[in-house]
């Protein structure tokens, strides 16, 4: 039914739209549909008419990039817009569609692939459909609101943007305990106060000079996530990691940190400025937005406030320079992560949904 599939896709857009700011008004205001590989996947309601479209979508990751240190190589993804709250029996539907088009692609059944699924965290009448299918939560993008935003949300304790506004994920990772350090503004060699362990800790922006020392963080964070099914270490990976690190220590104003005890490097925040977090800006609704890459802290060092440190040091720096939301992935499998976000006032945003590899979805 193309004729019905095209006369539909606005309207959906629409209502979906509307659905999504009810649930969660950090949501983008439009839900487009994007092309797929082939016609979109029809769902209908009880009147007859489509309550809901689907596409696939083919993405092949290089292997001379850092994109597939964060996934498998072979990404399906679906992309699906549902208008009516209860999304349980039109999600099966999709999906079971989407299930009999990849059971038709000889290169989705190779071993490293993914059928991938992101959808609102609180979006949760689809959570058994997407669970009967054989995905699983994998990873989240969580959100923050800067000050640059305006009005409270209701029942979010925290305020909501002023102006509406996927690809690589690097997973930001906190590796630490409680947050008892105090709040530290922006500047070089600020002291951490007010904090059990904070005694010669300080942050300071990092530089080309660090280049070995911020690389071997940014590898820590992607071997920890390795644990949890969120990072694949691969052949050229610190090669990668290494290359993509040289440039960004090479820009300024600085959107890297270190953090020192007595001069020595104990952890790394890594944000991307809004302009190079473009990728996954359309994911929320904000204005200018920025992508918490990476914080890691070494192991023996957590627990002592130094990852609470590093982030209230990033917060107070992207506040001044006017980021209304960031943005950050966290692997849902690590049990220091959400906790620890939520305590840095982040949330759940979208969750990032697999199944590995792509025949074997249900």
């Amino acid at each position: 039914m193309p004729w019905v599939v095209r006369d539909a896709v606005d309207e959906i857009n629409r209502a979906v739209g509307r659905r999504w700011q009810g649930l969660d008004p950090f949501l983008p205001p439009r839900a487009e549909l994007p092309d797929g590989c082939a016609a979109p996947f029809v769902t209908s309601g009880s009147n007859g008419r489509p309550a809901g479209l689907a596409v696939c979508r083919h993405e092949y990751v290089a292997a001379a990039t850092l994109n597939q240190t964060w996934g498998m190589a072979g990404r399906f993804s679906l992309i699906v817009r549902l208008r009516e709250a209860d999304t349980s029996a039109a999600l099966d539907d999709l999906l079971g569609q989407w299930r009999g088009h990849l059971a038709g692609l000889p290169e989705a059944a190779a071993g490293d692939t993914a059928a991938m699924v992101s959808w609102p965290s609180r979006d949760v009448t689809g959570v058994n459909a997407l669970l009967r299918h054989g995905l699983q939560a994998l990873t989240v993008i969580a959100v923050r609101s800067g000050p640059a935003a305006a009005g409270p949300a209701p029942g979010l304790g925290f305020t909501t943007v002023a102006d509406p506004t996927v690809a690589d994920t690097n997973i930001a990772d906190p590796n630490v305990a409680d947050p008892t350090v105090a709040d530290t503004a922006a500047g070089a060699a600020l002291p951490a106060a007010n904090g059990a362990g904070a005694a010669g800790l300080a942050i300071r922006e990092a530089g080309p000079q660090d280049l070995d020392v911020v690389t071997e963080l940014e590898l820590g964070v992607i071997r920890y996530d390795a644990l949890f099914g969120a990072a694949i270490v691969r052949p050229a990976t610190e090669a990668l990691v290494r290359a993509e690190t040289q440039a960004a220590l090479a820009v300024r104003p600085a959107w890297a940190w270190l953090a020192e005890r007595d001069g020595r490097p104990v952890g790394l925040l890594h944000v991307q400025p809004p302009g190079p977090s473009g990728w996954i800006a359309g994911m929320a609704r904000g204005g200018a937005t920025a992508y918490l890459q990476t914080m890691f802290v070494q192991p023996g060092e957590r627990g002592a406030g130094i990852g609470a440190a590093l982030v209230r040091h990033a917060h107070a720096v992207l506040d001044a320079r006017g980021v209304q939301t960031t943005l950050l992935h966290y692997a849902q499998l690590n049990p220091l992560s959400a906790p620890f976000w939520n305590r840095m006032g982040y949330r759940p945003l979208w969750t990032g949904w697999e199944v590995r590899p792509a025949t074997a979805l249900r």
